[in-house]
């Protein structure tokens, strides 16, 4: 990938009036388009979002994350878009972060990268960090290769990745589902670039469900690695240590 490749940023969000504000004009800054997907909100955030410079495109009601970013990865084909960073809206995630992960993404250029939250993890909830790390050891599996913070919303995506838009998974499991069908279909790689775990201060309880939302993405996860096959040699790919991108250099760490 060259200078001229095309990129966009995508938020998706519900009930974020009070961080959307604050997180897109951020992302603006940063000189490149900005996608705001609005998952069907009651409060004040398509308001606050429709003031500023950006494409809004709006659900009536609430679909979940997944349909929220499908929605989103549509608008950015349709704009012809080469790639996409996604990231929340509940001020988790930091715009000065995407700068990191667009240049490894262009290192890399076929691969899914993760703003992955290895950095201050004291901060992360106990119950959410043992519900990541299952949920890494499940995807990696069906991934067939070593990935660190499946859960991670912060991410770039290749054009390779956007074309899987249509899989039929929906709420948090559509980006578990990219990512396999990305890594057995796609062939391509996941690499992961160290971000802070950011839960002090939030501004609101998450709308994952260390229960329901695992639970879901576990069913989904388990049926993709027994749909490809060869079980056990994907498992042991799996197991290898993550490839971790810490800005200049890359080396993999267990």
């Amino acid at each position: 990938m060259n200078g001229t490749l095309r990129w966009c940023v995508l938020i998706p969000c519900l009930n974020e009036e009070k961080a959307i504000g604050t997180i897109v004009k951020s992302t603006l800054k940063l000189g490149v388009p900005v996608i705001v997907i609005d998952d069907g909100s009651d409060d004040r955030t398509p308001e606050i979002v429709r003031a500023l410079p950006v494409t809004l495109l709006r659900h009536d009601h609430r679909q979940g994350k997944g349909e929220a970013l499908r929605t989103g990865f549509r608008e950015a084909l349709r704009q012809g878009f080469d790639a996409v960073v996604t990231m929340d809206g509940d001020g988790q995630h930091l715009p000065e972060d995407i700068p990191r992960l667009v240049d490894v993404g262009k290192r890399f250029p076929d691969h899914i990268v993760i703003g992955a939250r290895l950095l201050q993890r004291e901060q992360q909830p106990k119950g959410r960090r043992r519900a990541n790390a299952l949920a890494d050891w499940g995807i990696s599996w069906a991934c067939a290769q070593p990935v660190a913070d499946t859960q991670s919303g912060q991410r770039w995506y290749p054009r390779s990745a956007l074309d899987l838009v249509e899989l039929d998974a929906q709420n948090f499991v559509f980006e578990a589902a990219v990512l396999i069908a990305a890594s057995r279909d796609k062939g391509l790689g996941i690499v992961s670039v160290p971000i802070a775990s950011r839960y002090e201060g939030s501004f609101r309880l998450s709308h994952f469900s260390p229960v329901r939302d695992v639970m879901r993405i576990a069913l989904y996860t388990f049926r993709q690695v027994f749909h490809y096959g060869q079980v056990w040699a994907s498992y042991s790919r799996s197991r290898a240590a993550p490839l971790i991108v810490d800005d200049t250099y890359s080396h993999r760490i267990a």
